[in-house]
């Protein structure tokens, strides 16, 4: 019987979730001073638009924190859009 590696089963599941990240419909999003666009998933497209409602709503602190978090969930994107 063969021993199948701890690490394999690993790599398979991390496979399969940038697979089913990348499959999912992506949404352009545009940067609204510079034009520049970029594609984002469901839940970075919720994430900058939750950023850009702090800002209207003048909530800097909390606004922060989620360009904080979207910096490290795609920075191409944080780059683009919110730098």
């Amino acid at each position: 019987m063969k021993k199948e590696n701890p690490n394999t089963k690993d790599m398979e599941n991390l496979l399969n979730e940038d697979y089913n990240e990348t499959m999912n419909d992506k949404i352009k999003t545009t940067n609204p001073y510079s034009g520049e666009s970029t594609m984002l998933t469901q839940t970075e497209y919720n994430m900058y638009s939750n950023i850009k409602h702090a800002e209207f709503l003048g909530e800097y602190k909390e606004m922060q924190t989620m360009l904080d978090k979207f910096s490290r969930l795609n920075p191409k994107a944080y780059m683009v859009l919110l730098d």
